[in-house]
């Protein structure tokens, strides 16, 4: 079980070139299968009538999106790999990758040396110190993010949809009975501290009150701070990088828990097969940034 509820995302979208980006991203979704749609400001309300839509000019909605409990996913990944004969090591620390003649020889960690002809580095964002170990330059960076939990709302209908308020980088989905909030912080300096910002937690809160007034009589619950790992265009690495046998699948700037089950299938087809080929995932190799060829999309 992982709390899987299809309650849907809907962008809620601030400018005219926002409104024709998602139209373009629209019109790709559905010649590929994926039922998205745009709403109008009215069908906006419509479905969600707690929104303050002043500003907005426009969504795009999908109802077969929603959420998940990512601890809950995680155990299940757990579990299922245990009954396959991995072995999972915890309290154990990396300090060192050994490579010979630009070939992966082994891991050192604080229990003893592990020798691996391979060496999956999914560090999140860590994965750039991971990458020195091995002499392999990552350009994945820590930002740190936070949000908020509030107490029980039950003015909060069941079916309220994960709402992304595009232009601010605020959104809002429902967390037990009550709601999450976030919003997202950018232009700050990249580091590794997750203690609450307060004064963020404020400016944010006045946002999210401002576009959902309900919160104005919420409690906060709990909140906290964690770490997205950057690339310079918010798509991750997936591939072989720099010496033989070391394997990247990090890099994924906020989008990791949506694509963990596929980036976990194609690392496995690019180790065991040597290519993917589920998808082609030719745009997201490690050599991109030196070749300039990133491409940057929506990101929140």
């Amino acid at each position: 079980p992982i709390d899987l509820k299809l309650t849907g995302y809907l962008f809620l979208l601030s400018t005219e070139e926002e409104l024709e980006n998602f139209r373009k991203s629209v019109a790709l979704q559905n010649s590929l299968g994926v039922a998205s749609r745009m709403l109008t400001v009215d069908e906006i309300a419509e479905r969600v009538p707690l929104l303050n839509l002043e500003g907005i000019i426009g969504g795009a909605f999908h109802d077969k999106d929603g959420t998940a409990d990512p601890s809950s996913v995680v155990q299940g990944y757990v579990r299922g790999a245990r009954r396959l004969g991995a072995k999972l090591l915890t309290d154990v620390t990396v300090t060192d990758i050994i490579v010979e003649n630009e070939h992966i020889t082994a891991v050192e960690t604080n229990k003893g040396r592990i020798s691996t002809p391979v060496v999956v580095n999914a560090a999140g964002p860590w994965a750039a110190q991971i990458g020195k170990m091995a002499g392999v330059d990552l350009p994945i960076a820590p930002e740190k993010q936070q949000i908020v939990v509030t107490a029980p709302l039950p003015e909060v209908p069941d079916d309220f949809p994960f709402v992304i308020d595009f232009h601010q980088r605020l959104y809002f989905h429902r967390e037990g009975e009550g709601l999450l909030t976030g919003q997202s912080m950018v232009g700050r300096p990249s580091t590794f501290d997750q203690t609450v910002d307060q004064d963020w937690t404020a400016y944010h809160l006045g946002n999210a009150m401002r576009r959902l007034p309900l919160l104005e009589k919420a409690s906060v619950l709990t909140q906290w701070a964690g770490l997205y790992e950057n690339t310079p265009d918010a798509h991750p690495i997936i591939g072989q990088a720099g010496v033989d046998g070391f394997y990247v699948v990090a890099g994924f700037s906020g989008h990791g828990f949506m694509h963990g089950p596929i980036a976990g299938l194609l690392m496995s087809e690019l180790i065991l097969d040597g290519h993917a080929h589920t998808v082609d995932i030719s745009a997201l190799r490690w050599e991109r940034f030196a070749e300039g060829t990133m491409t940057e999309f929506n990101v929140v």
